[in-house]
């Protein structure tokens, strides 16, 4: 009896610390007071992986630290956001349901509880997590926007003459993917060109979108969607008709930041006469470019404030 007793004595124990160390728990960075830790980390690498599965081609090391920059990065978002805003407040508004149906949208569902399924099988965060996510870039760019506003140059007199003077019947629209990037403080931008082209060569696009991009849509590979060639500058519109479809963009200067295109598909379609529309569509195309800038130039200055500890 006592042997018997010993023996499940000894199983108990190497099961407990077994068991603790499967669910053992890191440290991984620490942002303010805030920490991360490896089993956050892991979370946002199956939401990453759902929003770009090419992901999944990466090695588990890139991966990792990938998701870690992701979380720093949110964090800091979080940190300034709450300078202006009780986060706690603004969670059931009409435009965080529409974000968040757009991403379902985006990512082919069909439901919310089809994405809820798929939250719980990659085992990653839950939907109000999600939503918390959604809403923290909702606010950011609420200041952004705040910000910025003032800034933001249209030339309309420009852009309807661009619609005005155009004579052709039909219009090229492009279904895009972009790396957004500038030069970074110790790095010669030529050895960053290179970098990236040859990751872009090794891992592909959308990968290397995730890893060098400064844009949001990194996280979707650095998908933008369909974009109207009315909507795009001369500098971009005459590199892109030189690029063939599946291929990318030499490197395009904008400013103080780089630009590398890829044309995934690209259509035709016939041009609706509608003066008013077309005008609306190619300011707001233009507005969100430019605050995008913004959006860059800020959080890099807001970034530098933040006591930021990686392990």
């Amino acid at each position: 009896m006592i042997k018997n007793t010993l023996n499940i004595f000894l199983f108990l124990i190497l099961f407990i610390n077994y068991s603790l160390s499967e669910t053992n728990i890191s440290i991984e960075a620490k942002v303010n007071n805030r920490l991360i830790t490896n089993i956050d980390i892991l979370k946002e690498v199956e939401y990453l992986k759902i929003l770009n599965p090419n992901l999944n081609e990466l090695d588990e090391k890139k991966i990792f630290e990938l998701s870690k920059n992701s979380l720093i990065n949110q964090i800091v978002k979080e940190t300034e956001i709450e300078k202006f805003f009780d986060l706690e407040k603004n969670q059931n508004n009409d435009l965080l349901d529409q974000v968040y149906l757009n991403l379902i949208k985006r990512l082919n569902l069909n439901s919310e509880k089809e994405f809820d399924q798929l939250l719980l099988l990659k085992k990653s965060f839950s939907i109000n997590e999600i939503k918390n996510k959604l809403k923290i870039e909702l606010l950011w760019n609420d200041i952004i926007f705040a910000k910025y506003k003032n800034q933001v140059k249209i030339n309309k007199q420009e852009l309807l003459s661009k619609i005005e003077n155009r004579k052709d019947k039909f219009n090229n629209e492009y279904l895009l993917s972009e790396i957004f990037f500038k030069k970074e403080k110790d790095t010669e931008i030529k050895n960053l060109i290179l970098k990236i082209k040859k990751s872009i060569n090794e891992i592909g696009f959308s990968n290397t979108a995730n890893i060098y991009s400064t844009s949001e849509s990194r996280k979707f590979g650095g998908k933008i969607g369909w974009v109207s060639e009315n909507n795009l500058s001369k500098i971009i519109y005459d590199s892109l008709i030189k690029t063939k479809i599946g291929e990318h963009t030499d490197v395009i200067k904008i400013n103080n930041n780089f630009l590398i295109l890829k044309i995934e598909d690209k259509r035709t379609k016939e041009i609706k006469i509608d003066k008013e529309k077309q005008l609306s569509q190619m300011i707001n195309f233009e507005t969100n470019k430019q605050l995008n800038q913004f959006s860059n130039i800020y959080f890099n200055k807001v970034k530098i404030n933040n006591y930021i500890d990686e392990r």
